[in-house]
């Protein structure tokens, strides 16, 4: 398999997190699309990926999966017992609608932010920027922190009792988060305990380096 991302990109960091917590780096190989070069926008990534988005995960019969959702079901499903999207009917919904939530609220919120309210990845990639947009798309992921500070004020991880894809996702905003320098505000102590907790996991320190 063939893994096309860039090695600090945070919705990368989910799919490379996933794999080593799958133990699968030795199945896949990667290839860099370099974001700042906008090479992700180039007909010959866009004919990969109509979207322009990385990750996107290349199967040995030529198959094609983008979006970090789907990918990331694709591969905790590859081999034995699914362990980060849910066993059960139950897990399954509560996993992928937090997920989800983590998308909205916070990681892609973050995104635009970066890609509207700072530089982004500069003038040649960013052909339209709307800077109240971006700045009002920041204050909605710091409501999102709140949000998940309020989640995990009642249980240990964002989809329940166990780690999952859900986690994942934050830990992507959070990666996002620091790259565009917006803190977690101090009184989200819950918030902040987990992603202590969380950068712990080897997973999520060496993601960068697979």
């Amino acid at each position: 398999m063939k893994i096309y991302d860039w090695h600090t990109g945070p919705y990368p960091a989910r799919v490379r997190i996933a794999l080593a917590e799958k133990n699968l780096q030795a199945q896949v190989s990667f290839v860099s699309v370099d974001l700042w070069k906008g090479e992700h926008k180039k007909p010959e990534f866009l004919a990969l990926n109509y979207s322009g988005t990385l990750p996107v995960l290349e199967l040995d019969d030529g198959t094609l999966i983008a979006e970090c959702t789907a990918i990331t079901q694709y591969l905790d499903h590859l081999q034995g017992t699914p362990t980060l999207t849910g066993s059960t009917p139950r897990e399954q919904g509560v996993i992928h609608m937090m997920s989800k939530r983590a998308e909205l609220e916070l990681l892609d919120a973050i995104s635009t932010y970066f890609h509207h309210g700072t530089p982004g990845l500069g003038p040649e990639v960013e052909l339209y920027q709307n800077a109240e947009w971006g700045f009002r798309q920041r204050d909605k992921a710091v409501r999102g922190m709140h949000y998940f500070d309020g989640v995990l004020r009642k249980q240990a991880f964002i989809a329940g009792d166990t780690f999952s894809m859900a986690d994942i996702t934050v830990i992507g905003g959070l990666i996002f988060a620091g790259l565009v320098d917006l803190q977690v505000p101090p009184e989200c102590t819950a918030l902040l305990a987990w992603h202590g907790r969380m950068l712990e996991r080897s997973s999520v320190q060496n993601w960068q380096t697979l």
